[in-house]
């Protein structure tokens, strides 16, 4: 395999990561308040991403950052392309990180229902904003010869990109209930596993429906492989979550959107960014890759950074990965009137305390 195409591949695991580590915690605060009934349950939620959520977040970064390195032509078309909506997206994740933070500074009802919903409407924005901007890049802009973005700033959006958007953010929706009903005990998970259950179809509809779009539209007979297994693991992890195999179904949830990663970027190669005005306009692999040095130096990079990062990550879930339930939040954590003024609610996301089930408190 040549560099620039082992580079491609590894852009598109690097966007696997990202959709299913932070896709669960998008789910989480996409459904904070309808699973989080009280404030000792939402607490529980926000405690269960916790210690991992700026973690997920990683992975963002270090597609961009490879994509700026190893393809510098498709990071500049795509991220010029799609700088205003890229630029909201972004907004969401700032929000989100902020109100993890600010929800416990003070000791008021109040104020934690608002930073509740900044992280409730932050995660449904920020799950729609990456499915609007991957499904742009699988389904082409509008550029032209120069690579340039023809139009408008939202030129690009039509019924594909807004299918992109709901596929993630349905797949999250799951993928959050799923998350939820593994890492909790009591209501909460009975909750979440029945959620779950019944949204499944609707929720899982609008990614079946773009993997076949673009499989129709650009796809390789070998891709139908990896969109059946995708569809065939989705189906399974339902009934595993109905059966109350919750680990079993998010590990299968893990199957699923890797089979649907491997099925969009194996329609999507040889190009890495089409155009929907002519195909001959469409950037490639080939077109938009750095020097042979630069791609050896970054194989290098990556051959000792990347299992760095995963041994600490998987450390880190190993560390918390416990249930947890409104028995373990402690009074303060809640509001208690009588604990002593000034105590934060703060998701701790490093040296957290950890109650005997290993949950971050």
């Amino acid at each position: 395999m040549d560099l620039p195409t082992l580079w491609f591949a590894i852009i598109a695991l690097l966007w696997l990561g990202y959709l299913f580590l932070d896709g669960f915690d998008f789910g989480v605060g996409m459904l904070l308040p309808v699973l989080g009934r009280e404030e000792a349950e939402r607490r529980v939620m926000i405690n269960t991403i916790g210690p991992v959520w700026d973690g997920n977040e990683v992975w963002l970064l270090v597609a961009g950052g490879a994509t700026f390195a190893a393809f510098p032509g498709w990071y500049a078309s795509l991220f010029s392309a799609a700088y205003l909506p890229l630029l909201l997206f972004l907004v969401a994740l700032i929000g989100r990180g902020v109100a993890f933070e600010y929800r416990g500074k003070i000791d008021s009802a109040a104020w934690r229902r608002t930073w509740d919903t900044v992280i409730t409407t932050a995660s449904w924005g920020a799950a729609l904003g990456v499915g609007l901007l991957l499904s742009w890049n699988l389904t082409g802009l509008p550029i032209g010869p120069d690579g340039n973005r023809v139009g408008g700033p939202f030129a690009a959006i039509g019924w594909e990109t807004l299918l992109g958007a709901a596929a993630v953010a349905g797949f999250a929706l799951l993928h959050g209930a799923t998350y939820t009903a593994l890492k909790t005990d009591g209501p909460i998970r009975a909750r979440a596993r029945r959620l779950g259950t019944a949204a499944a179809p609707l929720a899982l509809a609008p990614l079946v429906a773009l993997l076949l779009v673009v499989q129709l539209r650009s796809g390789s007979p070998w891709t139908w492989v990896p969109l059946a297994l995708a569809a065939g693991c989705a189906v399974l992890a339902v009934a595993r979550l109905a059966a109350v195999r919750e680990g079993q179904a998010f590990a299968l949830l893990g199957v699923s959107v890797a089979a649907a990663v491997i099925a969009l970027f194996g329609a999507l190669h040889p190009n890495v960014l089409p155009s929907t005005l002519d195909p001959s306009y469409s950037l490639t692999i080939v077109d938009t890759a750095s020097s042979p040095y630069t791609l050896t130096v970054m194989s290098w990079v990556a051959l000792f950074g990347t299992p760095a990062v995963l041994a600490y990550q998987g450390w880190t879930y190993w560390v918390f990965r416990k249930r947890i339930a409104t028995h373990h939040i402690p009074a303060a954590a809640i509001g208690d009137p009588t604990a002593a003024s000034g105590t934060t609610d703060t998701p701790r996301t490093t040296t957290p305390s950890r109650n005997l089930h290993g949950s971050a408190t």
